[in-house]
């Protein structure tokens, strides 16, 4: 990995050189190594981000297709209308003041 420091501006280097290493994950593996991992553990966790990254390949794949962002605002919509139905939410002052 390589930074180049530009005009002896170290810490702007120091900063761009933190978010190469979170975005390549360094630090996740340097803070995973600090430890022993039982091979149980290492299965679980192995297990876990392989879900993860199908999820988000299924959340990504369903945002392309337009699918996501309407029935998100669909939900969002009936939860509005539904607290204002039980009297929560904004209008809940100007009903009790009726």
């Amino acid at each position: 990995m390589q930074v180049y420091v530009r005009d002896n501006d170290v810490n702007a280097a120091i900063r761009v050189l933190k978010k190469k290493m979170q975005r390549e994950g360094t630090f996740r593996e340097m803070k995973r190594r600090r430890a022993y991992e039982k091979p149980s553990e290492r299965r679980v966790r192995e297990r876990a981000e392989s879900v993860r990254r199908y999820r988000k390949a299924m959340r990504k794949r369903l945002e392309r297709e337009g699918y996501r962002s309407r029935r998100l605002t669909e939900a969002a919509a009936s939860r509005v209308s539904k607290n204002d139905a039980r009297g929560r939410g904004r209008n809940r002052q100007e009903s009790a003041d009726a």
